[in-house]
C-alpha cells in the first residue's frame, strides 16, 4: 500500500473511532463495529451493534417508529460536530449528510455528501457490474422500483464505494401529492412510509442479487426533500 493511501486509511480510522465516541456520549453505549469508507463524492460510515436498551424493549413492543424519531433527533445534532472532524481529516468540506438504521440486523449508516469529488477518489470495479449493460440493468431497476413506489427519478448516479458498499443518488423523485403533503409539514409521516416501502421492494429485487452475485445483506435509504433527491445504499453480504 502506498503512503498516501496508508495516511487516508489512518484517518478514515479516525473519523470511525470517533463516531463511535461520540455515539457512546450520546447513547450511553458505543457500536460493536464501526467503519468509514470513502469513494467519488461520499464517505460512508456503516455501524454494526448499536441498540441501547432502552430501544430493545421499545422494539420488542413494536415501537419501532419511536426508536427511530427519537434516534434521528440525536443523530442529527451529533452532524455539526462530525462536520468539523471530516474536513480537518480529509479536507474538504461536508456538503450534507443522511443516515439510516436497520433495527432487525441491528446495523445503520451515516452518509457525508461532498460538492465535489474526494482528492484520493479513485475508481473502484463492481464485480460483476463490469460492464455498461450491467450497470444499465442496475439503473433500469432502480428506476423500475423507484417509478412504481413514487416516480422513475429525473437523474440517478451510481457509485461504488467499496467492493461491497454501493451508494445511489436519485435526484428529482417528489410526486405533487407528497410535496402538498410536506407544505403541510408532514415531513415525519412520509418519511417513515418511503422508508418501509422503498426498502422492501430495494431489499426483495431478484434484479439486484443477480447482477451483484447474491443477496442483500442491508439497504439502507434517506431522503433530502427541500434539494428533491433521496440516497440508496447497498450493503452486499
Amino acid at each position: 500500500m502506498k503512503r498516501a493511501d496508508m495516511m487516508i486509511q489512518e484517518e478514515l480510522k479516525k473519523i470511525s473511532s470517533y463516531v463511535s465516541k461520540l455515539l457512546r456520549q450520546k447513547f450511553g453505549r458505543g457500536p460493536e463495529a464501526c467503519f468509514a469508507s470513502a469513494g467519488s463524492r461520499f464517505l460512508v460510515i456503516t455501524i454494526r451493534g448499536f441498540l441501547s436498551p432502552m430501544e430493545e424493549v421499545l422494539l420488542q413492543h413494536g415501537k419501532e417508529d419511536s426508536v427511530d424519531t427519537t434516534r434521528s433527533i440525536i443523530v442529527s445534532s451529533m452532524l455539526p460536530e462530525l462536520r468539523g472532524v471530516i474536513s480537518v481529516s480529509l479536507g474538504v468540506e461536508v456538503d450534507r449528510f443522511y443516515h439510516d438504521w436497520n433495527y432487525a440486523n441491528n446495523a445503520g449508516v451515516v452518509i457525508a455528501v461532498f460538492e465535489k469529488e474526494l482528492p484520493f477518489a479513485r475508481t473502484i470495479d463492481l464485480p460483476p457490474l463490469r460492464t455498461a449493460m450491467d450497470v444499465e440493468a442496475f439503473r433500469e431497476e432502480v428506476n423500475r422500483i423507484s417509478g412504481y413506489v413514487q416516480k422513475v427519478p429525473e437523474g440517478v448516479e451510481i457509485h461504488a464505494i467499496a467492493p461491497k458498499l454501493i451508494v445511489v443518488m436519485r435526484v428529482g423523485i417528489l410526486i405533487p401529492i407528497e410535496k402538498a403533503l410536506l407544505g403541510r409539514g408532514f415531513d415525519r409521516e412520509l418519511r417513515i412510509a418511503k422508508d418501509r416501502l422503498e426498502k422492501e421492494h430495494f431489499q426483495q429485487s431478484p434484479v439486484f442479487a443477480r447482477l451483484l452475485g447474491g443477496p442483500l445483506e442491508n439497504v439502507f435509504v434517506d431522503w433530502n426533500f427541500l434539494n428533491d433527491e433521496g440516497i440508496v445504499c447497498f450493503q452486499l453480504k
